[in-house]
């Protein structure tokens, strides 16, 4: 019996080293490995030369990785939490970055239908990326690159390529251990990728240098269990043994759905979902539960139970008036402190489980989470309404025109104002609309609530459908002088309207859509020269330009400064031969960019004396704006619609 007892101390030895201190590891003979770092499985000798090097610079570098996980059905928030902990390292002073994984086998979101997929995020570098890489900028204040959005097309991608160069010496390549290796490398690549703490384009600071991350928050998009998932889960189980406990945690995002009369919360689905992720091998050490209401203690009980998750790491992500308020919902349930205490950051205290610890960090005296509770607050204690109408092709699929809303919502919290989005299909606007879809006929409700906004932006978009709805739209709100943003095609379609009906080129159009227009007369808008017409994936004009703006013009004036960084996504720009024709007829052409194919026309507008604020874009400026920093052509547009709305007001009461 007594051998029988030693031989089981050896295998738990084996298996469960940490129970150790981290500079030995006992083997069942007896003997003892010193090692600086525990590696229970996979000692450095079987790690690939490139992942061993990235693995052992995390570990001297102290980095630490959240891993955020989603169950139950996808879009339950697991972007918006992990963009949240993101917010809370920010406010212990860390340097964050973030990674989303997509399963899917696209190399990128840049061919993927906007109404499948909502929009397609652009970052700096040109990457064409997923919408959640928006809320991870906008709550992080960084900026990412391509490298930060990994999908299964990728990862094949740079593993078929590596084998066609004959770096696996000839060896069979499998999914374990190439592509899961190959995905432990890129995680740990990027969570050593230096990032910016603001937007280089949104912050025009010299002191916003590139720095080393401290913290990566890795979210794995879809639903735990999907196929296609499974070799970047079995590369996050190897990592966690690659790297060890105290330097990479897991965080999932669960549903807790209330049923009946009176309501009852339900934890099936949870305990469900963490089953399946145990079974995995991954076990989650933050349960973050979404529902309409606070988890009740009961339910937390229950969970804690089944999960075997403590009570205090099950976190209760329940609706909220607006999403600024979950980092606040977070730390009033110590989320913070346990996430410090799980990673060994800050005040670190030995011997307390981290579900328990009290608060370590002081974070709500920050100057980061003040400023927060401040946008927090700003969201739900408006001064005024405004009404801003969204004239786009992508109505049916709201997350097409995200950025879009954020950015608008972030001026409008800087004026004070409640946002309302008055959204309206560009096809419903004009019967005769020569798009793609037949039925289509002018709709006068359409036209009623386009009239009773404040406000209008136009957005960008691919395809004819709507287009002269868009065109009529603007021509509208140019001769009844409402305020107006148009953004990339919504600029060009300023264009054509402009040359429509002041300039007298009636026949006047994009060559996207039509190859018979008159050349340099007709062709208002043109494909350009350095395009590619038969490879779509990656060949636009992408990513971050310099633009240069006129004095004396309204961007000039927003922005306050000559020159700015903004980011595109285009394959279509205004013709520059007709520009002179243009700025003759009062189109001016006041943000201009000079790059190696010649001139071109980055923003246009009205003067104040022609028009409050009639201001188009061929940039993306919803791409840079950020909660604490809108971007200055969204803030005008609101400034107008709030001066303007003010103005009426005060005439009605004088009459």
């Amino acid at each position: 019996m007594t051998l029988q007892y030693l031989l089981l101390f050896s295998c738990i030895l084996i298996v469960h080293p940490f129970s150790l201190p981290s500079h030995q590891v006992k083997l069942g003979g007896g003997s003892t490995i010193h090692n600086k770092r525990c590696r229970p499985l996979r000692t450095s000798s079987h790690l690939p030369p490139k992942l061993e090097h990235l693995v052992q610079d995390t570990l001297d570098s102290d980095r630490k990785i959240v891993v955020v996980t989603g169950g139950v059905l996808s879009g339950i928030g697991k972007g918006v939490t992990a963009s949240s902990m993101g917010v809370l390292f920010r406010a212990m002073g860390y340097r964050v970055t973030a990674l989303k994984i997509d399963p899917y086998l696209n190399v990128d979101a840049g061919t993927m239908s906007p109404f499948e997929h909502g929009e397609v995020f652009v970052l700096d570098d040109g990457g064409e990326t997923d919408l959640d890489l928006g809320n991870y900028e906008r709550f992080l204040s960084v900026s990412l690159t391509k490298d930060s959005n990994l999908s299964t097309g990728k990862i094949y991608q740079s593993v078929i390529e590596r084998e066609r160069v004959g770096e696996y010496l000839g060896k069979t390549v499998q999914v374990v251990p190439h592509i899961s290796d190959a995905i432990q490398e890129w995680i740990l690549k990027v969570a050593q990728t230096p990032v910016s703490r603001f937007s280089k384009v949104a912050n025009d600071n010299d002191d916003a240098k590139d720095e080393p991350p401290e913290v990566c928050i890795v979210e794995l998009g879809g639903t735990l269990g999907d196929i296609e998932s499974m070799p970047f889960v079995e590369a996050l189980r190897q990592l966690q043994e690659n790297l060890g406990y105290k330097n990479l945690c897991f965080a999932h995002v669960s549903l807790v759905p209330s049923l009946g009369d009176p309501a009852e919360q339900k934890t099936k689905p949870t305990q469900h979902s963490v089953k399946s992720m145990m079974q995995l091998g991954l076990r989650p050490d933050f349960l973050c539960c979404r529902g309409k209401e606070q988890l009740e203690p009961s339910t937390v009980s229950k969970l804690s139970l089944f999960t075997s998750v403590p009570k205090g790491a099950i976190v209760s992500l329940h609706d909220v008036s607006n999403i600024y308020r979950v980092p606040l919902m977070m730390i009033e349930q110590n989320v913070h402190s346990m996430l410090a205490q799980r990673l060994r950051l800050g005040p670190y205290e030995k011997g307390v489980d981290y579900s328990m610890v009290e608060d370590l960090t002081q974070i709500e005296e920050s100057v980061v989470i003040k400023d927060w509770k401040k946008l927090a607050d700003s969201v739900d204690e408006p001064e005024s309404e405004c009404v801003i109408g969204i004239v786009g092709k992508y109505i049916e699929q709201g997350d097409a025109y995200l950025s879009v809303v954020k950015a608008l919502t972030h001026a409008s919290i800087a004026t004070k104002q409640r946002l309302r989005i008055e959204w309206i299909e560009a096809s419903s606007l004009c019967k005769d609309d020569d798009g793609d879809d037949a039925e289509n006929v002018s709709d006068e409700t359409a036209w009623d609530r386009l009239k009773l906004c404040d406000g209008v932006v136009v957005p960008g978009g691919f395809g004819s459908r709507g287009m002269e709805g868009k065109i009529q739209t603007i021509q509208y709100l140019r001769e009844n002088k409402v305020p107006f943003l148009g953004i990339c095609l919504g600029m060009q379609a300023t264009v054509i309207e402009y040359c429509r009906n002041v300039v007298g080129i009636k026949k006047a159009h994009s060559a996207e859509f039509f190859d018979d227009l008159v050349k340099d007369e007709e062709d208002a808008v043109i494909f350009m020269p350095e395009g590619d017409r038969t490879r779509l994936g990656g060949t636009m004009r992408l990513g971050v330009r310099e633009t240069v703006l006129l004095e004396g013009s309204i961007a000039r004036k927003m922005y306050g400064s000559e020159k700015v960084m903004e980011r595109h996504r285009h394959r279509y720009e205004v013709n520059p031969a007709l520009v002179s024709r243009l700025e003759s007829a009062g189109l001016q052409f006041v943000g201009r960019n000079t790059d190696e194919s010649g001139q071109r026309m980055e923003v246009c507008e009205l003067s104040e004396s022609t028009h409050p604020y009639f201001v188009a874009s061929q940039y993306h400026p919803e791409f840079t704006s950020r909660p604490e920093l809108p971007n200055p052509l969204f803030l005008g547009l609101l400034q107008t619609c709030k001066k303007t709305a003010a103005a009426k007001s005060k005439a009605t009461v004088a009459n």
